[in-house]
């Protein structure tokens, strides 16, 4: 036999389950700490001792769907669900594993299944919200993301997910009221920041903008996207050497910062440098459309 591996064949039935038993426990901190190839290991062997354990198949699909390998996290959610019919978790879980397949019809009836099952549960109500959004039916989700704040208004990242989905919907002063909300909840939050201060930036409020930008910044230094919106600000109010730090800088910590590239381009033209311009144009549609 092969140094490393383990014959079991000859254990009782009480010592496999045992085994299997503290497997399945093992891996649930190898989870935790996201080390999803060790818990997969584990599972494995666990699953080989004891198939007849739903929570292994479930928790070996959640690895799998957490890596990326989606097919995989279908088979075993699919034996979860074999063996646990009702499991809001299992369901919540591959209606997950559909929705970043794109098989967005499916993921939601797994989602609507599981939330007859567990109808407060936040993260499913949220994830559901997602494929909402992906599906374009931005109102449904906007009433999910307004159940899932009344459940629970003390979570910041909610009143977040929420004033994203306005500011998409350009409703920008109800994104900035959700965004404050968040911010009496995390004063320090720094998406809560950036967020409101792009939302405050598309309501032409700068100054007020710049302010939440450069929190953001001071908290996090490192944020594109804080950089990005700072830039786009700063040119706003009539600094564009400082405009073009701010894109320069969200661009070498993202090289496909499309909006930042165009936002640079869209400054360099009005400082008439325009073989720059047109080299941040064409990059933007190269990484836009592949042109």
């Amino acid at each position: 036999m092969s140094e490393g591996i383990k014959d079991l064949s000859g254990l009782s039935d009480a010592a496999a389950q045992s085994r299997a038993s503290v497997l399945r426990s093992r891996a649930e901190s190898y989870i935790a700490l996201s080390r999803h190839d060790a818990a997969i290991a584990d599972l494995t062997e666990s699953i080989a001792l004891a198939p007849e354990n739903a929570r292994a198949w479930r928790l070996r699909g959640e690895s799998h769907r957490v890596i990326e390998r989606y097919e995989a996290a279908l088979e075993d959610f699919g034996e979860a669900l074999r063996l646990e019919p009702d499991s809001a978790y299992a369901l919540g879980s591959r209606g997950q594993t559909y929705a970043a397949l794109g098989r967005l019809e499916e993921a939601m009836d797994d989602f609507e299944h599981a939330l007859t099952l567990s109808p407060d549960s936040l993260w499913i109500l949220e994830a559901k919200a997602d494929a909402l959004v992906d599906l374009g039916r931005l109102d449904e989700a906007l009433a999910e993301h307004t159940k899932i704040i009344e459940l629970d208004e003390s979570l910041a990242y909610s009143w977040v997910a929420r004033g994203d989905l306005y500011q998409r919907m350009r409703l920008y002063a109800e994104a900035i009221d959700d965004y404050a909300k968040a911010l009496e909840a995390d004063p320090d939050y720094v998406r809560a920041l950036s967020r409101r201060g792009e939302a405050l930036r598309m309501a032409d409020r700068y100054e007020e903008a710049l302010a939440d930008l450069n929190r953001a910044l001071e908290l996090d230094p490192g944020n594109d996207r804080a950089l990005g919106s700072r830039g786009a600000v700063l040119s706003e109010l009539g600094d564009n050497e400082a405009a073009l730090k701010d894109l320069d800088a969200a661009i070498e910590l993202d090289p496909e910062y499309v909006w930042a590239f165009r936002v640079r381009g869209e400054i360099l033209q009005e400082l008439d440098r325009h073989e720059e311009a047109i080299a941040d144009f064409t990059r933007a549609l190269h990484l836009d459309f592949g042109d």
